[in-house]
């Protein structure tokens, strides 16, 4: 393939662009290049980039683009609105009907408050739960991002060499520019283990306002939360006074239209929405009980934003999540995912490259480590091979087909994938994998 119109666009984007790009997590190469690729359109799965290469997309935007690019159902509902209207800075119908279909889908929702992007919602969430316990301190685990902001940008990619004692791990800023004052307030905690859980809510009683996780952990390898865990979290919080969060950005109306609540069967406190939620659009939410939201409807506890359930991001995120209420829509996304994922492992077992597959069909991630076998914290991914992944991606670029750079980070299937799009992801992975051999 040839990337020479993507090369010359990073040259002249260098010159008025921080590094390049308009976000870090786009700082990266492509295959053997030394630059991003730069896209120019995209239908349903597929994407085409500036120098005419099309691509299957499982990056998807991250996996906003739930319903594929340029949905014809997004298309169409969002022209009226382009030509009324996009936004008021006031109250309008489309936030109301989308609220309220966010309280029918989600289990903890009783009341929603919008916010324009993930890391936005969460510093919502966590503002709402400390006001609420009149607490600071909030637990989050190793290995769980979320979000850029500074309320929670700890611990999300923390070295071997950085983490500290496994029963205490060190609380390490994601950046530089986060003070102490911020790492003061976090305590990180190993994903999965319960008995290390309740030492640290045991040492840190009458402290923590709020635990936060990702149920199922997008940003690092789609690890999975271990049979009964989430019960534990539950039961610990709701004993301790403590408010639980689900950060279901990547999860929300992905795994099903109730997200990973439904999926395993735990209610949080409160919950984090975003990526799907807009089909594309920059919408988020937080959500959850009403004796707590209700501190932030009466303004006790502050929250605002100009741009906050504007009626073209609302109208964006309804019509998404009324396509996805449709249950085979979310079976059929499963089902695709399904069949990717057991393409990888045969074609890992069938050459011998120790690997695992992990995740739900909706979003998951493949792990080259020796052990082939699952991932049950953070620390377990210090044994992935990493480059082996980065071979694996380029392989399967040359092929046409376009996952996340990142090799911790999961691929998402869109409702757009049809089996067209399935087998030759499948053809693909065959040739990419029996590539790493050579």
């Amino acid at each position: 393939m040839e990337y020479k119109r993507s090369r010359e666009l990073f040259e002249r984007a260098r010159l008025s662009l921080a590094g390049g790009t308009s976000s870090s997590s786009r700082i990266l190469k492509t295959g053997t290049q030394p630059h991003p690729l730069y896209m120019e359109s995209g239908s349903g799965a597929h994407i085409r980039d500036v120098d005419g290469n099309t691509y299957v997309d499982f990056l998807i935007s991250y996996g906003s683009a739930v319903l594929g690019h340029a949905s014809p159902l997004l298309t169409d509902a969002l022209s009226s609105v382009l030509s009324s209207g996009t936004m008021f800075g006031t109250c309008n119908v489309p936030e109301v009907e989308l609220a309220e279909r966010i309280c029918q889908s989600v289990p903890c929702a009783d009341l929603v408050r919008y916010a324009n992007s993930g890391s936005e919602a969460v510093q919502g969430a966590v503002r709402a739960a400390r006001g609420f316990t009149g607490r600071s301190v909030v637990v989050k685990f190793e290995g769980h991002y979320h979000g850029w902001t500074d309320t929670l940008a700890v611990s999300a990619k923390s070295t071997e060499a950085e983490v500290g004692p496994y029963h205490a791990p060190t609380a390490l800023p994601h950046s530089a520019g986060i003070p102490q004052g911020v790492l003061d307030d976090v305590v990180v905690c190993p994903w999965n283990d319960a008995e290390v859980l309740r030492s640290i809510l045991d040492t840190n009683r009458g402290r923590v306002a709020a635990v936060i996780c990702e149920p199922i952990v997008a940003n690092n390898a789609c690890t999975m939360p271990l049979p009964g865990y989430l019960d534990t979290l539950r039961r610990e919080c709701t004993e301790r006074g403590i408010v639980l969060i689900f950060d279901e950005v990547c999860t929300g109306f992905r795994t099903g239209v109730g997200g990973a609540q439904t999926l395993f069967g735990v209610v949080p406190d409160l919950a984090v929405y975003s990526k799907a939620l807009g089909g594309g659009l920059p919408i988020s939410a937080f959500a959850g009980r009403q004796e707590i939201m209700e501190q932030v409807g009466d303004n006790q506890i502050k929250h605002g934003g100009t741009y906050n359930g504007s009626p073209l991001c609302s109208t964006a995120a309804l019509v998404t999540l009324n396509h996805l209420a449709d249950p085979t829509v979310c079976r059929r996304i499963d089902e695709a995912g399904q069949r990717i994922m057991e393409a990888i492992l045969k074609a890992s077992r069938d050459n011998r490259i120790p690997c695992i597959v992990q995740g739900v069909g909706a979003m998951f991630q493949v792990v080259f480590r020796p052990e082939g076998s699952p991932t049950r914290n953070y620390r377990d991914l210090f044994s992935a091979d990493l480059a082996r992944y980065e071979r694996f991606r380029h392989e399967l670029l040359l092929r046409g087909i376009h996952i996340n750079s990142y090799g911790l980070a999961c691929w998402f299937v869109s409702a757009a994938l049809d089996d067209d799009d399935t087998e030759r992801t499948c053809a693909a992975v065959d040739e990419a994998i029996a590539a790493l051999c050579s």
